[in-house]
């Protein structure tokens, strides 16, 4: 069976093919340590492998430890492999659930694994995304999508109510050049494979690595402050997809202790982004992997 036919097969089904990414990866039967998936909705750790799908309903159902979709969510079989500090993987589940897109949630670790290796550089992984990186989207359909700007345009399109872009076109290039910011010019420069670059190659000490995140954080917030318009929103009275990046990036900068005080308009819109349930839920901290 090829290497990624084998690797969707021990997430579809049950007991037999373990449970979870890692144990996935480790063809290992119940390992209940590894077990690091969830749903976008009332995520929970019961030491199951696996919940068998209902047949005709669309969900993973186990008696009590089933995990039920609410009603407003359409149903879909749509797979999310995230890591829950991934900044992209959080920028798209805050869409998919403002959208109120029904998905499973697959957790590939981005620092343990096996034999050396983090799990997103492990072949069953590399099979799903040949650039081990997450997040990566499986459509209804059974495409694989990648890179995160590119799976918040398509949502967009194909699951356009509520809207994340304004209609009107000179907005919808601001709200794009935001994302642009922080997609293009903040984040790549501060991901983990960045960070341990500086690390491994150049030697650098975390106070220097520190130093490197808080400087990019910087110039790109900057630069979003001048931009945004609050109302309560970056760009108005609903959230678009400028905010659905800026939360994280403020995540971001509160993990590695970056000062705000320079950037009330950010912190403003982000404090309105986190009243919203749809951002609670995607939030690092209510992710089955969260550490």
């Amino acid at each position: 069976m090829p290497a990624a036919a084998l690797f969707d097969a021990m997430l579809t089904h049950g007991d037999g093919f373990g449970c979870g990414i890692g144990a996935a990866l480790r063809g290992e039967g119940r390992d209940l340590a590894a077990m690091k998936r969830g749903h976008n909705l009332g995520y929970h750790r019961h030491p199951i492998a696996f919940p068998r799908r209902r047949r005709g309903a669309g969900i993973m159902t186990n008696g009590e430890a089933g995990l039920r979709l609410a009603g407003s969510l359409r149903r879909s079989s749509m797979r999310l492999y995230t890591y829950f500090r991934s900044s992209a993987a959080y920028r798209v589940r805050i869409a998919l659930n403002l959208k109120g897109v029904a998905y499973e949630s697959v957790a590939v670790h981005l620092v343990k694994g096996r034999d050396g290796l983090p799990e997103n550089r492990l072949p069953e992984y590399r099979a799903v995304n040949p650039q081990m990186r997450v997040p990566a989207l499986r459509t209804d359909g059974g495409d694989i999508l990648l890179q995160s700007p590119a799976i918040l345009e398509w949502l967009e399109e194909t699951h356009p109510s509520p809207p994340l872009l304004p209609r009107d076109p000179l907005l919808r290039a601001r709200v794009r050049a935001i994302a642009a910011i922080i997609c293009c010019d903040i984040h790549p420069l501060n991901n983990s494979s960045t960070l341990a670059r500086l690390r491994q190659e150049f030697g650098a000490d975390e106070t220097k690595v520190n130093a490197w995140v808080a400087h990019w954080i910087k110039d790109g917030f900057t630069a979003i402050e001048d931009l945004i318009t609050p109302g309560p929103y970056a760009f108005g009275p609903r959230p678009s997809l400028a905010d659905v990046c800026l939360v994280p990036q403020v995540f971001n900068a509160r993990r590695f202790n970056v000062p705000l005080d320079d950037c009330p308009k950010i912190v403003a819109v982000n404090a309105a982004m986190q009243t919203l349930d749809a951002v609670k839920r995607a939030a690092p901290a209510a992710q089955p992997d969260a550490e």
